[in-house]
């Protein structure tokens, strides 16, 4: 599962970086009136991607099993991609209300980052 982690890593700093490139053509032929939620966008894919690359490999060197293991690759992985793209839908469609989608998409994240931080503590 670590792989998972990995994998939706640098799958999130490429479309970090693509989005960039979307930032900076926008930038040239005039930014849509939601550009700040897709710089938070950009923003968001690459440092999640960064610590999903990491937390990836901390979940094997901590030898992190079962539901814990569960916890920390899947809830980073739903977090990673859904708080960015909660941005952007917030920002298309003009519902403010889509933010609060943004905390329960930060709990996943949470949740992952409590399971390791724990693992991280017992380890030697």
């Amino acid at each position: 599962m670590s792989r998972v982690l990995k994998v939706s890593g640098f799958a999130g700093l490429a479309i970090q970086m693509l989005w960039g490139m979307m930032n900076v053509s926008f930038h040239i032929t005039g930014p849509p009136p939601y550009f700040a939620q897709l710089v938070g966008a950009h923003a968001h894919f690459g440092v999640l991607g960064i610590l999903a690359v990491v937390t990836g490999f901390a979940v094997e060197r901590f030898d992190v099993a079962g539901t814990r293991r569960s916890v920390a690759v899947w809830g980073f992985v739903a977090g990673q991609w859904l708080l960015p793209f909660t941005l952007v839908a917030q920002g298309v469609t003009g519902m403010a209300q889509l933010g609060m989608l943004m905390f329960l998409w930060g709990l996943c994240l949470f949740a992952s980052m409590a399971v390791m931080t724990l693992k991280a503590l017992r380890a030697e």
